[in-house]
């Protein structure tokens, strides 16, 4: 059986990766200084101004309008009159944690029941998480959003270090690929759009990206003379980034996780703490799924969780490996539950998530990169057990 499938991704100077960057500079520095503040912040910006809103409960002070500056001028919008760091309008609009739903978060059902330290937090809200793995690159990620990723990553290197000076920040990739009996066999299109300055001249920049990003990136074992080529299909891209577009935290939630390959939620990760198990359940369910795929309990793997606010187990739990499964699904959702833990307070202590680790996280994926803690496979020996 033979079929195609797309992912795309974005840079980091793609107007809602900047808000997204921005919710979650704020949630570090926050973090940074008080591990158990409660944080669930948006952005929204366009030309000449970034406004940052929603709740937060801390027992300290950080200057926002700081921040956004800084990651702002960090990306690289350092020039022109649209959308510059120094020119930014900044408005804030936050006010404290809910009352209603800290009565939730701070004594679960479980613990008002007697349980133990672990029940002592309840999910922030109802909802269901996924994770995902495959085996089909070295990270367990779907080729098609590790391509496109790296392609986006890669354009953003080569205007930073001076390769392509004349690229700027915002920027989009896609990547489809063939498959043969669910394997990679070839990439069939590649679409790169890059925002550069006016004196570049079109053929210029295709040659360039071709050279220096999509050569760079995609082993030529992938690539043939049917591979359809896309740079700037449009031709000029000079306004770009929440000049030529607004942004908005969350809107890039495929792009966060696995390309389109399974199921999403819904919920967005970025400028929220882990109490809110939108993020830190999406972060287990992905730790989960990449040791049973590199335990060889399956191929592809992919988890639903479910909570109900307020409650710290969840209310369900799913498991669907494709028909690739060394053991049967039910009985891997079993060896799931017995061996990992998904009460949030569980989680955060697993994984280490009270840490100011979560602005690297809001460009170019959450997940495939080994820095994270949920990207570690060392359950790999105890679920190989089962075997």
């Amino acid at each position: 059986m033979r079929y195609f499938f797309t992912s795309e991704s974005v840079t980091e100077g793609h107007p809602d990766k900047v808000c997204d960057q921005i919710s979650d500079a704020v949630l570090d520095a926050v973090l940074a200084k008080d591990e158990n503040s409660r944080v669930a912040i948006e952005c929204c910006a366009t030309t000449g101004m970034v406004l940052v809103m929603g709740e937060m409960s801390t027992d300290c002070y950080v200057d926002i309008s700081r921040i956004v500056k800084d990651t702002v001028r960090e990306i690289g919008y350092t020039h022109g009159q649209g959308f510059s760091y120094n020119s930014l309008a900044v408005i804030t609009a936050i006010h404290g944690q809910s009352a209603d739903i800290a009565l939730g978060v701070d004594n679960s059902y479980e613990h008002k029941q007697g349980g133990d330290k672990y029940d002592l937090i309840g999910a922030g809200d109802q909802g269901m998480m996924f994770g995902y793995a495959v085996d089909e690159t070295p990270e367990l990620m779907p080729l098609t959003a590790q391509l496109s990723h790296k392609l986006a990553a890669r354009l953003a290197a080569v205007r930073k270090d001076g390769t392509l000076p004349y690229l700027r920040p915002d920027g989009k990739t896609q990547v489809t690929v063939e498959y043969k009996d669910k394997k990679p066999i070839r990439v069939d299109a590649v679409v790169v759009s890059a925002q550069h300055d006016e004196f570049v001249s079109q053929e210029q920049l295709r040659a360039d990206i071709k050279k220096y990003v999509i050569d760079a990136v995609i082993d030529e074992k992938y690539l043939d003379k049917n591979t359809k080529i896309y740079i700037n299909p449009t031709g000029r891209f000079e306004i770009g980034g929440p000049e030529g577009d607004s942004g908005l935290t969350g809107r890039k939630i495929i792009v966060d996780t696995y390309g389109g390959r399974c199921a999403h939620g819904g919920g967005a990760f970025s400028g929220k703490d882990s109490t809110k198990v939108d993020r830190s359940a999406a972060y287990m369910a992905r730790y989960v799924c990449k040791n049973i795929v590199a335990a060889h309990l399956a191929n592809e793997c992919e988890l639903q969780l479910a909570y109900a606010i307020g409650v710290a187990n969840p209310v369900s739990i799913f498991v669907n490996t494709f028909g690739t499964g060394k053991l049967s699904d039910e009985e891997l959702a079993k060896i799931v539950r017995e061996n990992f833990d998904f009460r949030p307070l569980a989680i955060i202590e697993k994984l280490g998530l009270r840490r100011p680790i979560f602005k690297k996280t809001a460009a170019y994926g959450h997940f495939g990169r080994e820095e994270f803690p949920w990207e570690k496979t060392d359950m790999a020996a105890t679920l190989a057990k089962y075997l």
